[in-house]
């Protein structure tokens, strides 16, 4: 017998034992297919240059026991078919534990809102700027015509740092920060969030997320500031959205409104949501009043504008449907997923 027989008799031999061992689970597959069947360093591979060395007649011999040899391994692992599936293992599963969740996560409803927000003011010119969370009373009220003792502070139960710092409010101070670095005209909106002593329920928390318009020009109207934020509800909500004007006090803006949009009453939850009206208020608006403008110097007899306050959380509750605000802050991942940007 050649060496080339006593070669490839070796192998298979060889081949034989590890192929018992890797059935008994004792190797892996892959390096048993890499061992004989690898690229480089496969062992079928140190075969073929043993074909120089026999004489021509039984070369073709010799290739033949190589190809069956090969085919022979090819076969046996076709069926081993290691499995992968872990319904065909034997293992064993705790169906008591919680869901393993393999998403990286989703954009948070809030989010999502602001953006389609700027995103939909954005079309008419107002760009986005924004404040501190951490503001003066100076900002947060004496410039918005809210002086101390002023019982418009007993609408705000704020959250004191000291006696002259605060967790803002609402985000109009960002507008005076704004207006005292630019001069007319100006057309912004100030996202952000702010907080307020209130008891939590399902229509109020005691922080939430408001952006405030801006416009300030000369010549604009209260009729300017409506249509403008009709085309905001048509846009955000649909061309069959209804809503309303109601008259209403702001400080810092005169004549003020409050706008509302049609929830329904259809079951008990809408009633509560509501207070029975069908109806929920998403922004507080007007003309800003002359004595803001003094603030910041800008002279109220050759310029003027208006403002408006939107309230995130209860617009989100209208797209949306939610009926308790307090789901948006819970972290709870498989409510927070549903929503899509």
């Amino acid at each position: 017998m050649s060496s080339a027989d006593n070669k490839i008799k070796e192998l298979e031999n060889l081949f034989l034992s590890d192929y018992d061992l890797l059935k008994q689970n004792k190797i892996d597959f892959e390096s048993v297919y890499n061992k004989y069947l690898g690229r480089k360093k496969g062992l079928l591979n140190t075969l073929y240059p043993l074909l120089s060395d026999l004489d021509s007649d039984k070369k073709s011999e010799f290739g033949k026991r190589i190809n069956n040899f090969k085919n022979k391994i090819i076969l046996s692992f076709d069926k081993y078919k290691p499995c992968n599936d872990i319904s065909e293992k034997e293992v064993d599963v705790d169906l008591t534990l919680p869901e393993s969740y393999t998403s990286l996560g989703s954009i948070h409803p809030i989010t999502i809102i602001i953006d389609e927000i700027k995103s939909i003011f954005s079309k008419i010119g107002f760009s986005s700027v924004y404040g501190s969370e951490i503001d003066s009373e100076y900002y947060n009220f004496e410039a918005l015509n809210i002086p101390k003792h002023h019982p418009a502070r007993d609408m705000q139960d704020t959250f004191y740092i000291n006696d002259n710092i605060l967790l803002r409010t609402h985000t109009s101070g960002s507008q005076i920060h704004f207006m005292k670095k630019n001069k007319p005209p100006i057309r912004i909106l100030s996202p952000g969030r702010v907080y307020r002593n209130e008891d939590i329920s399902v229509r109020s928390y005691c922080l939430f997320h408001q952006i405030e318009g801006l416009y300030v020009d000369q010549n604009v109207s209260f009729s300017e500031l409506k249509g403008t934020l009709e085309y905001f509800a048509k846009e955000f909500f649909g061309s069959n959205v209804k809503t309303r004007f109601r008259p209403s006090y702001f400080p810092f803006t005169e004549p003020s409104a409050e706008m509302d949009v049609y929830w329904g009453l259809n079951n008990e939850s809408d009633y509560r949501i509501t207070k029975g009206t069908g109806w929920l208020e998403i922004l507080g608006c007007g003309m800003v009043d002359p004595e803001v403008f003094k603030s910041v110097d800008y002279n109220s007899e050759k310029i003027n504008g208006f403002a408006f306050g939107l309230g995130i959380e209860r617009i989100a509750m209208l797209k949306y449907g939610i009926d308790d605000i307090r789901l948006l802050y819970e972290g709870d991942y498989k409510f927070l997923r549903q929503f899509k940007k």
